[in-house]
């Protein structure tokens, strides 16, 4: 026999007699109940993390890292000292200008609301990565006076146009001293692009910047100044610099400002879903206590002649949370084991899934996203591996302390 007294014996405790078979069932139950909810939790998390990576990819296709825009008649943002200093800060690839305003397109009986991009193609490029996006027609048919566009693939359907269709853009001019005057011009689809994020593909249009700004005055839209840093993730760390290269009279944003209500819904549904799945193992661990309780009232004879030949009520108390703790963690270790397993292989588990099983996660008809994406984070899997140990340490408290409160005279009475 090794020391100490309550690891040797807890280790005894946890193989189950012959008599016992209820006792191990329920650890069997137990330990796979931990297992299956840990397992779950690290691969829906992981789930939901290549989703989130999945989205801000796409936003980031045609959304630039940051903008510099007007905010008063201190300074312009569309200045080519400004995009000089700009250029020169730490961390940043590219600066390109652009213009944006709020138009409604006509086609037919069809009228819509869009947004009206105005884009040098050229220095574009560097900003933002378009062409991989494009189902038809190129960046470089975006020439000054050419009058052409780019448009989303569901706006284009929406209008029922294609490449090649003439389209009739529409922005009210309004003034102080004077009713609304509507300006129009027709232009020409280019191409079409798919993005894959609803707002841009069923909302924007991308012109030449000079047609932009020959179309209506910088007044009506948003114009300014787009960049792109060498890593997308540090952008609130490279904004103080831009705020002071910009000076004052213009405002400096971030895509994470701009995009915070999407990060903040994944964020609060992440949150939440982890939290209905740790239910799996608070209930694995009431699981746990249950089988405790029956081994302490089980195991009241051991326990009487083990406080007769002197051990202390400590020692009983750590022989049932030896007990508790080795089959909660055993079913903690092989839920991660199972988990990372799957998650890094979702890949490969999902398509084999919808083969086998006829159905799809994501519906192309209906779903952007059409693969099951899986982004495995260490983080994840530390705080849902000490979340479980915690639960399963809490749920062996209740039944050790009943063992170690056990009076061996009134144990031994009527054996």
């Amino acid at each position: 026999m090794f020391q100490p007294l309550s690891l040797f014996v807890g280790l005894r405790y946890v193989r189950a007699r012959q008599h016992a078979f209820f006792v191990s069932f329920i650890t069997w139950v137990s330990l796979g109940g931990v297992a299956l909810g840990v397992a779950a939790l690290i691969v829906v998390l992981s789930v939901m993390n290549g989703l989130k990576d999945e989205l801000r990819e796409r936003l980031l296709a045609l959304s630039a890292h940051a903008r510099v825009v007007d905010a008063g008649p201190a300074a312009s943002a569309d200045d080519g000292a400004l995009a000089g200093r700009l250029r020169r800060l730490p961390g940043v690839a590219a600066v390109a200008p652009y213009m944006e305003l709020q138009a409604i397109a006509a086609h037919g009986s069809d009228m819509l609301p869009l947004t009206l991009r105005g884009i040098d193609p050229v220095r574009e490029s560097g900003v933002t990565d378009v062409a991989p996006l494009l189902l038809a027609g190129s960046l470089g048919e975006l020439r000054a006076g050419s009058n052409k566009l780019i448009l989303g693939e569901a706006l284009a359907e929406q209008l029922g146009v294609a490449v090649g269709d003439a389209l009739t853009l529409l922005v009210p001019i309004a003034s102080e001293d004077a009713p609304p005057e509507p300006r129009l011009r027709v232009y020409t689809v280019a191409g079409v692009f798919r993005a894959g994020i609803e707002d841009h593909d069923s909302a924007l249009a991308l012109a030449a910047l000079d047609d932009v700004r020959a179309f209506a005055p910088a007044a009506v839209g948003a114009a300014g100044l787009r960049l792109r840093f060498h890593d997308a993730l540090a952008a609130p760390r490279y904004m103080p610099a831009v705020r002071a290269a910009a000076g004052p009279g213009l405002v400096a944003r971030d895509w994470t400002q701009d995009n915070a209500s999407y990060f903040r819904a994944i964020r609060i549904e992440k949150t939440m879903v982890a939290l209905i799945l740790l239910l799996i193992v608070g209930v694995a661990a009431f699981n746990i206590v249950a089988m405790l309780v029956m081994v302490v009232n089980d195991k009241r004879t051991d326990i009487a002649i083990l406080r007769t030949l002197g051990a202390a009520p400590g020692a009983v108390l750590r022989i049932f949370m030896t007990q508790g703790l080795v089959i909660g963690w055993c079913g903690v270790a092989a839920g991660v084991a199972l988990g990372v397993l799957v998650a890094r292989n979702v890949a490969t588990i999902a398509p084999f899934l919808e083969r086998v099983f006829g159905f799809h996660f994501f519906d192309a008809d209906v779903f952007y996203i059409t693969a099951l994406p899986s982004q495995l984070q260490a983080r994840d899997v530390l705080w849902i591996s000490g979340a479980a140990f915690a639960l399963t340490l809490a749920a062996t408290v209740y039944p050790a302390l009943r063992a170690a409160a056990t009076p061996p005279a009134a144990a031994l009475r009527y054996e």
